[in-house]
This record gives C-alpha cells, sequence and structure tokens, in this order.
C-alpha cells in the first residue's frame, strides 16, 4: 500500500500534526487559565473541580499548521478555512460567556453555507443499501441541513473527558484508512484525515479522563465540522459511494441526538435544552468516567473495522453485524432513561 499522501508520509504528517497539538493545546490550556476561562462543575458536571476550557483552539491550530505544510491551495479549502475559523470564533465566545441556542443555531447555518455555496461541496445524491437518490436543485438545502445536524451531535456528545476527541479520532483515522485503500493519495478527504487525525490525538494527551481541560464549544463545534466536510468530500470523490460508511462511523451521536430530540419531545421540554440522560450519562451511572469512555471507544473501533472491510468486500454478511450493533444500541436506549424515565426499584 502506498503510504504517501501528496508526497508526504502519512506518519509524517500525523505525527508532526499531533506534536503540534500537544504544544498548541498546553498554550490554551495556560491561556485559559489566566483569564479564568474555566467549566465550573453544575447539576449536569461529571468532572468535580474547574478545569480549563478554549482546548479547540489547539486542534485548531494545529490543523492550520498541517494544512499549511500538507494542503494544497483551492476555492474549496478556502471555504474550509473561512467556516472553521468562524465557527472557532462562535465558540470561544460561547465558552467565555453563553450565547442563546437560535444565535447559534444560525450562525452554523451561515457557516455552512459558506461551504456549499462558495466551496462548491454539495451532496448531489447518495446510495444506502442500493437505493439511491438524487436532491436535485435542492442539494444544497440538504447539504447545509447535513453540515449542521452533524455539528450539534458531535456537539452533543461532548460530554465526558476523551469522548468527543476520541470518537472523532476514530472516524478521522478509519476515513484516511479508507482513503488509501482505495488509492485516493492525494485527495483532500485524504490529506484533511490524517491532519485531523494527528490534531485531536494530541489534544487527547490533555483531555482523557481525569481530563486536564476541556475543547468547550471551540472544539467540539469544528470537529462537527470537519467531519461534515470529510464525509462530503468522500462522496464528492466517490471515496464513499455508500452513506452506509458515514453513517455507521456517526452511528453513536446521530442516535443520541436523535434520541435526545424525541426525549425532550416526550417530556414536553425545549428540544435546545441540556440535559444528563444522553447515553454516556446513562453508562456512567453505572461505570467509571473511564471505562464508560472506553466502552464507547471499543463500539467504534468495531464499527470503524466493519466499516473498511465494507469498503474492501461490500460482502452482505457485513450488514448482518451492523444489525447486531444496533440491536445493542437499541437494548442500551430501552434499559436506560435516554428516551424515557424508568421508574427506580
Amino acid at each position: 500500500m502506498n503510504y504517501y499522501v501528496n508526497n508526504h508520509s502519512v506518519y509524517v504528517i500525523v505525527l508532526i500534526t499531533f506534536i503540534a497539538s500537544i504544544a498548541f493545546t498546553y498554550l490554551s490550556m495556560i491561556i485559559a487559565n489566566y483569564i479564568g476561562a474555566l467549566d465550573i462543575p453544575n447539576q449536569r458536571s461529571a468532572h468535580t473541580k474547574p478545569t480549563p476550557l478554549l482546548g479547540g483552539i489547539g486542534i485548531f491550530l494545529s490543523f492550520l499548521l498541517g494544512y499549511m505544510l500538507f494542503g494544497r491551495e483551492s476555492t474549496l479549502m478556502l471555504s474550509i478555512l473561512i467556516s472553521s475559523f468562524l465557527i472557532l470564533l462562535l465558540g470561544i465566545f460561547d465558552d467565555l460567556k453563553p450565547i442563546p441556542a437560535k444565535i447559534k443555531f444560525l450562525t452554523h447555518i451561515a457557516i455552512a453555507a459558506i461551504v456549499v455555496f462558495y466551496g462548491q461541496l454539495v451532496l448531489q445524491n447518495f446510495n444506502l443499501f442500493g437505493f439511491k437518490m438524487d436532491f436535485g436543485i435542492f442539494a444544497p438545502y440538504v447539504t447545509i441541513v447535513v453540515i449542521v445536524s452533524i455539528i450539534n451531535a458531535i456537539n452533543l456528545i461532548d460530554g465526558l473527558d476523551g469522548l468527543c476527541a476520541g470518537v472523532s479520532s476514530i472516524y478521522f483515522v478509519t476515513i484516511g484508512i479508507i482513503c488509501l485503500l482505495l488509492h485516493r493519495f492525494t485527495g483532500l478527504d485524504t490529506t484533511l484525515s490524517f491532519i485531523m487525525f494527528g490534531a485531536t490525538l494530541g489534544f487527547l494527551v490533555f483531555n482523557f479522563s481525569p481530563a486536564k481541560l476541556f475543547m468547550g464549544d471551540t472544539g467540539s463545534t469544528f470537529l462537527g465540522l470537519m467531519i461534515s466536510v470529510i464525509m462530503l468530500l468522500g462522496f464528492k470523490t466517490l471515496t464513499l459511494t455508500s452513506l452506509v460508511i458515514p453513517l455507521v462511523l456517526l452511528a453513536l451521536p446521530i442516535t443520541d441526538t436523535l434520541f435526545a430530540i424525541i426525549r425532550r419531545l416526550v417530556n414536553k421540554k425545549p428540544i435546545g435544552e441540556p440535559d444528563k440522560e444522553h447515553i454516556h450519562h446513562q453508562l456512567l451511572k453505572k461505570l467509571s468516567t473511564r471505562k464508560t469512555v472506553l466502552i464507547i471507544y471499543t463500539v467504534e473501533i468495531i464499527f470503524s473495522v466493519i466499516s473498511i472491510l465494507y469498503t474492501l468486500n461490500k460482502k452482505q454478511e457485513l450488514i448482518i453485524f451492523y444489525i447486531f450493533l444496533a440491536f445493542i444500541l437499541l437494548y442500551l436506549v430501552f434499559k436506560t432513561n435516554v428516551i424515557f424515565k424508568h421508574k427506580e426499584k
């Protein structure tokens, strides 16, 4: 297998962005402590002491360095840079002083529109188990919905030490491996996947339980944007010919978001109102933070391996594993309070 992306070794790309991320993340931790950008524990918190925020700045800066060293200029890449910078700014302001959900949501739409209309990154059609759909003239607006949905889904799973960064890392490296297996050595999705893998992995050095700092909305929304962009790039360049792979890799954040919406509707609460009933919170009631996160990592890695095998073989037998894992998820949902409240025994 060719391990070179744009004439650069994959190992070099990951190593440099990883080291840069460690340095930038450490710097952002010092700055957060200095300016008092701390996450103060409350009734929804899993941590017990004030913890620095703004760790997402370290991820962003290492991504930026990685692009400058290994990326290529294009209008599409410029749109990604503009959008990522804007979502970073929004996250910083929100971490320092919470912004109303409606304003954040509208800003996410505007940021997604930059990638869609200026960068011309559009999800025109998709294929799921042989079922194909073309969005026609509605494609740009469907794409905006997809980007905004993923941004918020990734943001929602940022509730435990190392969870969001770990799940994102698994996503990035999986897409990167799939790109290499399909001989996509010069694709933007390939380059960005390995840059983001190194950047996110470096942040995990400080964020894995017990976390020394949090990424905050600064990091989670940026990761959500990059995950959605890389997914859309996969469809644009035929790295992803089926919706199966991204759906499986993002199964946890997508289902958790859907269940959160259903749960709040059932309980007649605002959809944007935060709670402590997410999947990871349910596991946390019976396990430690570290064990909870490691269990979720394990499930995500299984999804990752199956996705890679699906790419190579595309055998129907692999669908059985998808269904099996889906049943595990559903079992977890109906045995916990993810959607419906169960009476305490």
